[in-house]
């Protein structure tokens, strides 16, 4: 591995042993950090049925982790039920040590996520973002989610800095940098690859109902066209502007339905 990986591994590895040492993180979470160094190595191998076999494996442990299905992680709570504008449902948010472990895997085993093309920045900046904007909050306001409610809260450094690297990040390097960028090397086909990548991550967001669906694959098309056009940096850059848009501006999560 190029020494740039080996710097992200060593760092990952002093991260995760302080916290096993400190609680954060249980001995039962091992299994899962060995099966991912696993999945890696498979991944990055010369044989075809072994890069298959660990890119399926690590597939099913993403989904696990995701999810917060497996056991030994102990996010910490650092926002609790807190109402942080009139009229919305409270808010919880969690440290979360499994869900950024997808996010490293990849930098590790797909080096090419990482491609960055820094011509279309600017005219992802410029032009995809605000469009993504209006689509996503503007559709959100109009099927009743949201109402205007600008605050900067005592917690929202804090939710900042969870938002661009443990939530941006590591899902742009999932949906746009794994899926799309991976169906558009196998399948030569751009508009095929983000429309997938852009349902998926719709999906993902299934949980709070249809019309998250529905807004979360309008926000997959705005990013996949930043991702398109400007790379991952980009990518990322669009989804936490419109996150910080949202928590900002608009009630956050949402408005209470009654």
């Amino acid at each position: 591995m190029p020494l740039p990986h080996w710097i992200a591994l060593l760092l990952l590895g002093l991260g995760y042993t302080l916290a096993l040492i400190y609680g954060s993180l249980g001995v039962a979470a091992l299994p899962a950090l060995l099966a991912l160094f696993c999945c890696a190595l498979l991944a990055r191998r010369r044989v075809r049925w072994q890069q298959t076999l660990g890119h399926l494996l690590f597939i099913v442990l993403a989904i696990a982790l995701a999810l917060h299905w497996l056991p030994g992680f102990h996010g910490a709570r650092v926002i609790d039920k807190a109402v942080l504008s009139e009229g919305a449902v409270p808010f919880s948010m969690y440290l979360n040590l499994d869900k950024p472990l997808i996010g490293l895997w990849l930098l590790l085993a797909c080096p090419w996520l990482v491609m960055l093309r820094a011509r279309g920045l600017a005219l992802s900046l410029a032009l995809i973002l605000p469009l993504t904007l209006l689509a996503c909050l503007g559709g959100a306001w109009a099927l009743g989610l949201l109402a205007w409610a600008p605050k900067w809260p005592e917690q929202a450094w804090l939710w900042l800095v969870n938002n661009l690297l443990l939530v941006s990040l590591t899902e742009e390097l999932l949906f746009r940098g794994y899926i799309q960028g991976g169906l558009q090397r196998l399948f030569k086909h751009e508009g095929l690859a983000l429309l997938v990548a852009a349902l998926l991550f719709g999906l993902a967001h299934l949980g709070g109902g249809w019309q998250w669906f529905y807004l979360a694959t309008l926000a997959g098309v705005g990013y996949g066209l930043a991702y398109r056009h400007g790379g991952l940096g980009a990518a990322v850059l669009c989804h936490a502007c419109v996150n910080l848009a949202h928590f900002a501006l608009f009630s956050y999560p949402m408005l209470a339905l009654h």
